[in-house]
């Protein structure tokens, strides 16, 4: 059999059962396979269009098979530019560097160094591992829970998420997690806000303690907005005072921005919302244009490292260096991360209108175009922060009923039950208004027949 008579979703994802390996994922939530997609749409093997919200997990920023994006691939290949070029330098290279620079707060770009990773998200993780145990001769990394970092033996060790760590032996040591404030379900039972200043006065008081157990750290590492942990937006007071903490205490501040960073959240990086300044920051997903590459950026105090400590066959790949100096550019000139901010705002004043209609929504919650819909059953009882169980059945439904209805979006977070939104920078108030409609539709039915 070949590809060409494969020409409908029921025989490609069949032959993708057989023969794929039991650990992919995404389509047995999303059953469809796909033939063609431009912007915010994709089409399937059978002709039905679907809105995108999942975006490759936040990857297209500008949607699928942007102009800009097509344009800056064509060029290297009509050019005769080399493809791959392990850590060579060449001009698309350097061009690169010069626009990821230029978008950096001056302070943090003045001192900055930048390693090339791996093709994933996962690997420059691991380079900011090994560089900050290697700069300050130090083993520890206290990280968060609810975290999501990567699926490496690394840094699934960082990570909260258990379910992939039970049957995997000999995890990274000396890893230990810190509460995140996580207003809805916080880890103090407090209610509002005021779990967030907990968090910081334990933490503090953690690291100053001299029998608490846990060892000077070499990096603490965070999300500003935690992503398959559930949508949820740090505190702006909570991250300037992780920020002081560390800073007072000589301990690098690794910032995770694989999902959040290049205009997702309103702001290029989203660290930039605190007005903070880290020591390391982690980009991959939107920042190749669509296609694979992961770099690292860190100041020079910590670039202590020697030649080939930390290497990888992909990590001069040039048409993902073009597209990304494509992509930069048009955000910036486009003011995209501004435009996430103003969709996001429109979505979550939306979606809270529909809280109080439905009370199986329990929370919502985000920044810019990274959004959380908490599920929750409201007919258990309440817990001492105010938040009721979740519900990842009802949650697993509302996806179903939105993909039934054209519309592709995620599932995260605690136990699965927070319905995830992440569509790309260039959605229209138009397609807002229909994404929302969707939902609000997929909501009442999936809620009903709970009933």
């Amino acid at each position: 059999m070949t590809v060409k008579d494969l020409a409908n979703n029921q025989t490609l994802l069949a032959q993708q059962e057989k023969r794929e390996s039991n650990a992919r994922s995404y389509p047995r939530r999303i059953p469809i396979a796909i033939s063609e997609a431009e912007g915010i749409f994709v089409t399937d093997m059978d002709g039905k269009r679907y809105y995108d919200c999942l975006a490759g997990a936040g990857t297209l920023a500008l949607g699928h098979n942007h102009p800009v994006v097509i344009e800056a691939i064509e060029k290297i290949l009509r050019d005769k530019r080399p493809l791959h070029t392990l850590d060579i330098t060449t001009p698309v290279k350097e061009e690169f560097v010069n626009e990821i620079y230029s978008n950096l707060p001056e302070q943090f770009a003045d001192r900055a160094k930048i390693q090339f990773c791996g093709p994933t998200g996962g690997d420059a993780i691991e380079a900011a591992l090994k560089l900050v145990k290697t700069a300050t001769g130090r083993s520890t990394i206290l990280t968060f829970q609810g975290g999501y970092h990567g699926s490496t033996h690394g840094t699934m060790a960082i990570s909260g998420n258990h379910a992939p760590k039970q049957y995997v032996q000999g995890l990274m040591p000396d890893t230990h997690f810190m509460p995140y404030p996580y207003a809805y379900r916080c880890p103090f039972g407090m209610k509002d806000e005021e779990g967030h200043r907990v968090s910081s006065t334990y933490i503090e008081n953690l690291l100053d303690d001299p029998e608490s157990g846990i060892l000077h750290p070499a990096a603490m590492i965070l999300e500003v907005v935690q992503g398959e942990g559930g949508s949820i937006p740090a505190p702006i007071e909570w991250l300037q005072e992780m920020r002081r903490i560390t800073k007072e205490r000589g301990i690098p501040l690794i910032i995770d921005e694989i999902q959040t960073g290049i205009g997702r959240t309103g702001e290029m990086f989203a660290f930039e919302h605190a007005g903070i300044v880290p020591d390391v920051i982690v980009l991959s997903k939107a920042i190749g244009g669509s296609l694979p590459l992961s770099v690292m950026i860190y100041d020079q105090d910590l670039d202590k490292w020697n030649p080939g400590a930390h290497i990888g066959t992909f990590r001069g790949n040039q048409m993902a260096m073009a597209a990304g100096t494509a992509l930069l550019k048009f955000i910036k000139e486009h003011e995209l991360h501004n435009h996430a901010a103003a969709m996001g705002k429109k979505m979550i004043v939306a979606l809270k209108e529909m809280q109080h209609q439905f009370g199986e929504i329990g929370d919502v919650r985000g920044r810019g175009l990274m959004i959380g819909v908490e599920i929750v059953d409201p007919t258990q009882g309440q817990s001492a922060s105010g938040s009721y169980p979740s519900h990842p059945a009802l949650a697993s439904r509302i996806q179903r009923e939105c993909f039934n209805r054209g519309l592709i979006l995620e599932v995260g977070g605690r136990n699965g039950s927070v319905i995830r939104l992440l569509p790309p920078l260039i959605i229209t108030e138009e397609q807002v208004t229909d994404v929302l409609r969707i939902i609000e539709e997929a909501v009442k039915v999936a809620v009903e027949s709970m009933e």
